[in-house]
Order: C-alpha cells, then sequence, then structure tokens
C-alpha cells in the first residue's frame, strides 16, 4: 500500500474539519497547520493527529507550500478543511500503481447548500492535490492558488465530495473574502470603468446560468450563477476603489 501524507490548512473549520479528517484517518500521516482558529477546530483536529501546527497566516499558497514541507512521505495528499475523501478514492488511492505518474488530478463533486452541482462549470473540476512532495511546488497567486508538478499527471478515477458553502452567510463570507484577493491580484491587469460593472457580472451570470448549463441544478444553479454574478461585481467594485485610492496618493 502506498504511504500517503495528508496536508490540511485551517482557521476556524470548527464546522468541517472533523468529517475531513475522519475521511483521511487511513493515513500514514496527517499535518494540519492552522492560522489561529478561535473556534474548536485546533481541538478537533488533535483528536485525529498530533501533527497540529500554528503558523502565522501569510496568503494561501504560503501556508500550503508550509504544510507540504512537514510532510514525511514523498506522496502529499493536499485537502481543503470541507472537502472529504470518500471511501473509493482512498481505496484507489491506497491500492493504485502511483508511481505510473508524479501527480495526479482528483475530481470535486461540489455541493452548494447541500445540493449537488452538475452545472455551472461545477461539475467538471479536477484538482492536482495527490502528488509527490520533490517534485512539487505552488503557484504564487493570492487567490486561486494551485500545485505545479514537474513530471507526468495523470488522473484518479474517483471523486472527494466538496462542500464550499453550507449556508448563504457563509457563501457571502466567502465571496467577498475571494474578490478581495482577486481585486489585489488583478488591479493592475484590469481596467475597471462604468462598462465594465455593469456588463461584468451580466456576462458572468449568463456564463454560468445558461453556457455552463447552470439552469439544470433548479433553483440552486440559478443562486449558484447569482453568487458567481455578485462575486465579479465586487471584484470590479473593489479594483475600482483600488485604483482610486492609487491615484489619489499619487496627488501628494
Amino acid at each position: 500500500m502506498n504511504k500517503i501524507s495528508v496536508t490540511i490548512i485551517t482557521k476556524n473549520e470548527a464546522e468541517n474539519i472533523f468529517e475531513c479528517l475522519n475521511s483521511v484517518k487511513w493515513a500514514d500521516e496527517i499535518i494540519v497547520v492552522d492560522s489561529g482558529s478561535t473556534d474548536e477546530t485546533v481541538s478537533i483536529a488533535k483528536q485525529f493527529t498530533d501533527k497540529v501546527v500554528f503558523n502565522e497566516w501569510k496568503g494561501f499558497a504560503e501556508q500550503k507550500s508550509f504544510a507540504l514541507s512537514l510532510a514525511n512521505n514523498d506522496w502529499v495528499l493536499s485537502l481543503d478543511a470541507d472537502e472529504i475523501v470518500t471511501e473509493k478514492l482512498r481505496d484507489e488511492i491506497l491500492n493504485s500503481n502511483l508511481e505510473n505518474f508524479d501527480g495526479y488530478r482528483i475530481k470535486r463533486d461540489n455541493y452548494f447548500l447541500g445540493k449537488l452541482i452538475r452545472g455551472c462549470g461545477w461539475g467538471n473540476d479536477y484538482q492536482l492535490r495527490l502528488f509527490k512532495k520533490s517534485k512539487t511546488k505552488l503557484t504564487n497567486r493570492l487567490v486561486h492558488e494551485g500545485f505545479e508538478v514537474d513530471g507526468k499527471i495523470g488522473q484518479l478515477h474517483y471523486s472527494m465530495l466538496h462542500f464550499s458553502y453550507r449556508n448563504f452567510k457563509d457563501a457571502f463570507t466567502k465571496i467577498n473574502h475571494y474578490s478581495t484577493l482577486e481585486a489585489i491580484e488583478k488591479q493592475n491587469k484590469k481596467k475597471v470603468n462604468s462598462f465594465t460593472i455593469v456588463l461584468t457580472p451580466i456576462f458572468a451570470f449568463l456564463q454560468h446560468y445558461f453556457l455552463r448549463k447552470g439552469f439544470i441544478d433548479g433553483i440552486y444553479g440559478l443562486f449558484v450563477s447569482i453568487m458567481h454574478a455578485i462575486t465579479k461585481l465586487q471584484v470590479q467594485l473593489k479594483i475600482w476603489e483600488l485604483k482610486k485610492a492609487k491615484s489619489n496618493n499619487q496627488d501628494f
């Protein structure tokens, strides 16, 4: 059987972390890197592993890179706290001949308010999450960071479960945070004006709901498409705000 290290970064993930860790208790090593949780995240994590480490938050990429550096096995499975490894995926990871590739993409079955979403582009979500530590590094991005493998990449057959938004409060909190990071990252690359502020969220909604077939998920697909449009609207407004602040500072 393959020896696997699992890495997870956390902050205030008490609602998710038990299910996540329980789904990987078979792993040879579990590493949880926490950035200062004020809920029960750390105490729950310590029920599954003694490798719960504090690391001051410096961004998603740096946090995941630090977690990766702590792994003792070459094969590493990186998870978010709101993801769950199914039994079929577990068996595939443990019993397959992983040496045919240096990294593997894993399909995520994405849930919104408890409903599996097949449209909105969510039904074809493959993430590079299982890889050789010796061949892998993080992309240097503020948001939508990812792993880069220097070698051949394969794809596993079975999926993980992703419960990204359990309620609307959680959804709005996350998109507010992610839109801020995206705006910071893109402020020098994107032009923002009245037309882009109005049209970008409209196109975002139409893309998700019609082109990516959000309508097949009924009211849930409509919700996801609206949330996507709101995210893009926030990015536009925040880029405008950043550019305005920069312009004002240059006047002094």
